[in-house]
């Protein structure tokens, strides 16, 4: 146990009694891991790895609740408004913390005074995709393409603010194209669409997109990373393509309410690093080109900050706002 979780176990019992009472004996009934994108996408996957591995550390069974809307910002502020008592946690992305923030005029909640930040739980590279009846075989003829035919290519998204939105933002800047956005629910009914031939493109997570470039049902042009994902080597990185501004890494935390007690937050956080560190849960995420990331509260709100001040200039160069 690294000294943040003691200390915070030490102010734990210094609470009054029926908290330090209710932290002794927590957890004794089902706990709320909420998800906010819906079933099916990476958020899903790895929050259900992730429960499964709490509950049993826990001793209570940890229930994946999906809680979409708003680019993942109604689900964190499920979270954020919920009971203090340690039975509702959540996953968040990059965009309810980093991005979206930035791009409306009065977010529903503060997430420094809203939310306790408990650990990093994955980074995952992303990956752009076409449809084949596209026929573009790498990012440079796809730049081309759009330019011949501006605004007729579209794109999909998680929703409005979400990394796989401001990727394809970032790319429209850097290469000076105009392509349409299709802001959707969540990863999951995006790639329906990109399947169906309702958009052409989109930026996603690997696992997300893997089976089906596997598959051939889409053809894979640029991982937007500085390195290439291990699980498909043979896809160069976006700066290889000649767009190297064009990067936008995922990555997904743990939070509860602000108010959690301590000692809760500390036994949460505990069990969660610890699922992270493991073997089995690590070789999971491997699998879906996922790199489990166990960190310390201080140093995920360390890490958000500086996501924030990136993804700050990104949206004021961009214009982006959320309608």
């Amino acid at each position: 146990m690294n000294r943040r979780v003691a200390s915070m176990l030490l102010l734990g019992a210094a609470l009054p009694w029926p908290f330090a009472a209710a932290a002794e004996d927590y957890p004794t009934r089902t706990i709320r891991l909420i998800v906010p994108f819906p079933a099916g996408g990476p958020s899903d996957l790895f929050a259900r790895i992730l429960g499964i591995k709490l509950t049993e550390s826990l001793g209570q069974q940890v229930v994946v609740e999906n809680r979409s809307g708003v680019g993942g910002v109604t689900g964190v502020d499920v979270v954020a408004r919920s009971a203090p008592d340690g039975y509702t946690i959540g996953l968040n992305s990059a965009g309810a913390l980093s991005i979206i923030p930035f791009m409306m005029n009065k977010m529903p909640f503060d997430w420094e005074k809203d939310l306790a930040l408990l650990t990093l739980v994955a980074r995952v590279p992303e990956v752009l995709v076409v449809h084949p009846a596209l026929k573009v075989e790498s990012l440079k003829d796809l730049v081309d393409h759009a330019r011949a035919n501006p605004g007729k290519l579209n794109f999909g998204s998680s929703g409005t603010g979400s990394i796989a939105h401001m990727a394809v933002e970032l790319l429209k800047t850097e290469a000076h194209i105009d392509l349409t956005h299709g802001p959707y629910r969540g990863a999951a009914p995006a790639v329906t669409d990109l399947l169906g031939g309702q958009v052409q493109m989109v930026v996603f997570d690997v696992p997300v997109l893997l089976p089906h470039i596997r598959s051939g049902a889409v053809h894979a042009l640029a991982i937007t990373s500085k390195a290439r994902a291990p699980a498909i080597r043979d896809v160069p990185t976006t700066a290889e393509a000649g767009f190297p501004t064009v990067l936008s890494d995922n990555w997904y935390g743990l939070v509860a309410p602000a108010a959690t007690p301590p000692a809760i937050l500390a036994r949460i956080h505990a069990a969660a690093t610890a699922a992270l560190r493991s073997d089995d849960l690590k070789a999971q995420y491997a699998k879906q080109d996922a790199v489990a990331t166990p960190t310390t509260p201080a140093e995920f709100k360390a890490f958000v900050i500086a996501e924030r001040a990136r993804w700050k200039d990104v949206v004021a160069a961009t214009g982006v706002k959320f309608d």
